[in-house]
């Protein structure tokens, strides 16, 4: 297991003091980030492979949103390896060790210069120790968007600030312009993000709305090809 620790400041705090969701998830992925540090074996294969892990999907549950000054404690593990998929849990807790954010992704391991899934072999797989699943209510990891009555809005052009070391947009952001296409007032409870292709620098995003039983799906597209499906509850 691998920690980060972190204090909510200022810039991660919305208008009521209360820490951004966004960013949350830039806490979350930076732990997951870090964790590759803590297994050399692992850092050293993915390099000479030019390989890296993208991620797929991603679940929060919010089990209750810090406030100002409070201090913070992120870890992550490794619960489940496959030849093309990793599997990890990321948990937000507070200074009690109560948990905040439980989460659950999907990684993708993919070659960087062809841009498709690589497989890790099997003596890379055997040295990553794993850890058991933590507790939370695991949802699939697909996400169904309704046949019918989506509501297509405004499109968003994928900025600079938008991009990552990866050279497209950072998953934190389709959150980021998602959530903007809430409703005032909605209570984010629990999230599922399915990402499919990478935005890159100029692309523009239509985002398409749907309402369903308790929370909303957004879809953000790129041409005919959907970036990602953010669900809301």
């Amino acid at each position: 297991m691998y920690n980060l620790k972190y204090n909510v400041t200022t810039s991660c705090c919305d208008s009521e003091g209360r820490l951004k969701l966004y960013s949350a998830l830039q806490m979350m992925q930076d732990c997951s980030e870090m964790w590759i540090d803590s297994v050399p074996m692992v850092k050293q294969y993915f390099a000479e492979q030019n390989m890296a892990q993208l991620l797929a999907t991603r679940q929060v549950e919010v089990v209750r949103v810090p406030e100002y000054k409070e201090e913070l404690t992120v870890t992550t593990s490794v619960y489940e390896v496959k030849p093309m998929f990793g599997f990890r849990n990321t948990f937000i807790y507070d200074a009690e060790g109560n948990p905040c954010y439980k989460t659950w992704s999907m990684g993708a391991f993919v070659d960087k210069a062809a841009g498709k899934l690589k497989r890790v072999d099997n003596a890379t797989i055997a040295s990553m120790a794993l850890e058991s699943r933590l507790e939370m209510n695991y949802k699939d990891r697909r996400i169904i968007l309704p046949k019918e009555g989506g509501e297509v809005l405004e499109p968003v052009r994928v900025l600079r600030a938008d991009i990552d070391y990866n050279r497209h947009m950072n998953n934190a952001n389709y959150v980021r312009v998602a959530m903007e296409l809430l409703p005032e007032g909605f209570e984010v409870r629990g999230l599922r993000v399915e990402y499919r292709v990478a935005a890159k620098l100029g692309d523009v995003l239509v985002p398409t709305l749907y309402r369903i039983d308790g929370g909303l799906i957004v879809a953000l597209s790129v041409g005919n090809e959907t970036s990602a499906i953010i669900e809301f509850t």
